[in-house]
């Protein structure tokens, strides 16, 4: 009997693959910290042999050359894929035995050129499909991350890879992505969780629509993604090394006030609630409640320290297992307790919440806004386009550090379409001496109260 067992990674929006047929093992696209494989290979009590990757990923840092060397594993990556370390070439049509299983080697290019996906037989049966960042729930990979250049290209051959895996497969075969639970390398969010090819053909547009209108759809639909993707494919083509997830150094009040004084990073992990009640002055504020590595790495310059501020030395080690998922290898020094301690007897900062409410009021005691405050909209251009509060000034979350300059003077407001965001651009905005008020609130609740209209153009 063949097992497949996926290993989430939420705050990435990405899974990882255990195959195994009770004692001999595969591994597709493991993530950097790969101990979560090798446990989980141990509990299963089989053995890791070959390690597959799908493509040279964008999103994160791949653990598989590490993987690889540590169980002695083969470590499969395209023959056409320009890399630094020693691996087992494959192209399409290879077909690899690994113990009970037969992997078919399938091209599918369209979130990269050189895209690979693997068919698992075993048995004379076609059991599961590996895709990566090829055919996903309900959606395909974006073409977009190598560069406008590649995009059509890329995007006309992620629609043929679609139909030819749809072609080649029995409607029953398992299909298994890297991408697509939250993760930006899709093109567009699906609540699935499972699939198999004969649903997909059901409800896939990269199978529903010709290829015209699936180009034109998807390519509509595309918003801006992490800055930090551009370390990632150069990060793999190098060849990670395994990741160092021993606890940094404590820092103490002097040195906490000494690295904000000097333009590094001092992130509070608490939620967004906690934060604004009270904080040490000039930290910043990603908790670990939310897609906490994907708008730390997308806000930071990047190569800034980060010293890390949790309630539990448990907390710290969670930031510091995700940070490595992306490049950002050791933290300058962590600090773990609360405020008070982190600020050694220094008054603490804060600042407001507010619900859409609370913000409807103010509205309604000054309707222009004025001087007395902004209403700032950090949610992207899409979500924006959708709907919108009059009078608001738009900028993406992503853009806030470098548009500074462009908010206006006078209290801001802050909002998302949740909080999170709307959390770590007030705690941005609160550390340069702005005074702001975080709206903590759905954005349903915007168009519930009529501050905005569901139809309304930007």
């Amino acid at each position: 009997m063949i097992t497949v067992l996926p290993i989430e990674t939420p705050g990435l929006g990405d899974r990882t693959y255990l195959a195994h047929d009770g004692s001999t093992a595969l591994v597709v696209d493991p993530q950097r910290d790969y101990d979560r494989v090798t446990a989980l290979a141990e509990a299963a009590g089989v053995r890791i042999t070959h390690v597959f990757e799908t493509h040279i990923h964008n999103d994160y840092v791949t653990g598989g050359l590490a993987l690889a060397r540590e169980t002695g594993a083969q470590y499969l990556v395209n023959t056409d894929d320009e890399v630094s370390y020693e691996r087992t070439g494959i192209r399409d049509g290879d077909i690899v035995e690994v113990g009970a299983m037969r992997v078919r080697v399938i091209h599918t290019p369209g979130h990269t050129h050189t895209h690979l996906s693997f068919a698992l037989e075993a048995g004379g049966e076609q059991i599961a499909v590996f895709t990566g960042g090829s055919l996903l729930y309900g959606s395909t990979g974006r073409p977009d991350l190598l560069g406008p250049d590649h995009t059509d290209t890329l995007v006309r051959a992620q629609w043929r890879s679609a139909h030819r895996l749809a072609k080649e497969l029995p409607d029953s075969t398992a299909v298994y992505p890297t991408h697509g639970f939250g993760s930006f390398c899709s093109a567009t969010q699906s609540a699935g969780l499972s699939s198999t090819i004969g649903e997909e053909k059901k409800t896939n547009s990269a199978l529903t629509a010709d290829e015209e209108a699936y180009v034109e759809q998807l390519l509509a639909g595309l918003d801006a993604y992490p800055t930090y993707y551009a370390h990632m494919g150069p990060a793999n083509s190098r060849g990670p090394g395994k990741p160092d997830l021993s606890a940094p150094s404590v820092a103490d009040p002097a040195e906490l006030r000494r690295r904000i004084e000097a333009g590094e990073w001092v992130v509070d992990l608490r939620d967004r609630t906690a934060f604004a009640a009270g904080h040490l002055a000039g930290s910043l504020n990603f908790g670990l409640d939310g897609q906490f590595v994907t708008y730390l790495g997308w806000l930071i310059p990047w190569g800034t320290p980060v010293t890390l501020l949790g309630e539990t030395a448990e907390d710290v080690a969670e930031a510091q297992r995700e940070m490595v998922r992306i490049g950002i290898d050791r933290p300058a020094a962590m600090a773990t307790g609360g405020p008070e301690a982190w600020a050694g007897g220094e008054p603490l900062a804060a600042y407001e919440r507010a619900t859409f409410d609370d913000l409807k009021a103010a509205l309604d005691k000054s309707p222009d806004g004025g001087e007395e405050f902004v209403v700032l909209d950090v949610r992207r251009n899409q979500e924006r386009d959708e709907a919108h509060i009059p009078g608001s000034v738009h900028i993406p979350v992503h853009e806030v550090p470098d548009r500074l300059g462009e908010i206006p003077a006078g209290r801001v407001w802050v909002h998302c379409a949740g909080g999170y965001r709307a959390g770590v651009v007030a705690a941005l905005l609160d550390a340069r001496g702005r005074d702001v008020v975080a709206v903590d609130d759905s954005f349903d609740s915007a168009l519930d109260l009529g501050l905005c209209r569901a139809d309304e153009t930007p």
